[in-house]
């Protein structure tokens, strides 16, 4: 009996002894390594989620209660006194602006960006008299917002006309209606009151704004995040257009060189530029000149850059590699407030807001986020 006790002591030893500590430590990391994935993902690559609510809180009832379930509680809109029952109200008021968050927040959103910010229209970005009036009140906006807590203000520079499509229910996948664009239904449109605008006057007077508005927004910290032409045709009805190619938004980053002077990346406009997305993604990102980003795609059907004729699909059709988008902004670490944008109008829907109605956002919130998960995960993984 004490030979067998001693026979299986050593078995035991023998078995032990070849058991290294790397095989150990393999062991003992195992459950944590998943444990550890688990912990670390983080929802939506830690982007702020948002829809955007143009025609107000009355009218997005539905789509408000489906951000809700969805947890996309970013709200994406101009200041409306309206939403806040206020009249008579100025939208660049303290109260005002408050006002209206408050009622967002009401509703279970958070008010996130400014996108259409009052006080910058044909004075400011035509130079027209009024235009150091117009200009300063856009400086008291900017600090009145900040001080209601929202620090993003999306804002483009296209005078008298400004987003601009010629067909508002084309023939999509499955019947699905599209906006859509084509540069030859309306070239040879009359000219607006203002006549011939040229692309050097559009240029010295968002030169005269920058070198005005960003000092301020640097002292509180305002990100200004302009958005580029829609369509960035070279001119509609005698207007010239010039934020329509990558140049010319490096030329207005260098106007200005700031942390506050950005840019709102609408993938759709810059696909049609001619551009990579996901390398320009990467370029402006590690710049930190991303500030907001519209996740749309597109199709282009005038093989020309600029495009003169595309369509916006569904997010998964279109000409842009959405999942190497979406790994170049976790890859840059991007984490500001991401929505979709210009989505078709699906079956049981009135277009009675073409690109903005509520089931096209549903389908495009849940395919945002399950990019974000699957390129947020492969990397952990790899890591």
């Amino acid at each position: 009996m004490e030979k067998q006790r001693r026979d299986f002591i050593k078995k035991i030893a023998t078995i032990t002894a070849g058991i290294s500590l790397t095989d150990v430590a393999r062991a003992s990391m195992a459950v944590p390594k998943q444990l550890s994935l688990q912990k670390e993902w983080i929802k939506d690559a830690g982007m702020e989620m948002s829809n955007a609510y143009f025609s107000g809180i009355t009218a997005n009832q539905q789509l408000i209660a489906l951000a809700k379930q969805m947890d996309a509680l970013g709200a994406v809109a101009g200041i409306n006194p309206s939403v806040a029952d206020l009249r008579n109200a100025k939208p660049w008021e303290y109260h005002t602006i408050v006002g209206v968050k408050e009622a967002w927040k009401k509703q279970g959103l958070n008010f996130n960006v400014v996108e259409g910010p009052p006080c910058l229209g044909e004075q400011t970005k035509l130079g027209l008299s009024g235009r150091d009036e117009e200009i300063d009140r856009f400086i008291l906006f900017m600090k009145n917002l900040k001080r209601a807590g929202i620090d993003i203000i999306c804002y483009n520079w296209m005078p008298v006309i400004s987003w601009a499509r010629t067909s508002f229910n084309r023939p999509g996948r499955g019947g699905a209606l599209m906006t859509a664009f084509d540069y030859s239904d309306l070239k040879n449109k009359p000219l607006t009151k203002y006549g011939e605008i040229s692309k050097d006057v559009l240029w010295d007077n968002l030169t005269y704004f920058l070198k005005a508005v960003v000092p301020e927004a640097e002292k509180i910290q305002m990100k200004l995040a302009l958005h580029p032409d829609d369509p960035q045709v070279d001119s509609i009805q005698g207007i010239s257009r010039i934020m329509n190619t990558v140049e010319s938004f490096d030329r207005m980053l260098n106007i200005m060189p700031s942390d506050c002077n950005g840019i709102t990346l609408c993938q759709g406009n810059f696909s049609l530029m001619g551009t990579d997305i996901p390398s320009l993604i990467r370029r402006w990102g590690k710049a930190g000149k991303i500030h907001f980003v519209h996740f749309r795609n597109v199709k282009e059907l005038s093989g020309e850059i600029p495009s003169t004729k595309f369509t916006e699909t569904f997010h998964d059709e279109g000409d842009i590699d959405m999942y190497q988008a979406m790994k170049a902004y976790y890859e840059v670490g991007f984490k500001g407030p991401i929505r979709p944008d210009h989505v078709p109008t699906m079956a049981g829907e009135e277009n009675t807001f073409p690109g903005y109605m509520t089931l096209g956002n549903l389908f495009a919130i849940g395919y945002i986020r399950a990019l974000a998960e699957a390129v947020t995960k492969e990397a952990m993984h790899q890591a």
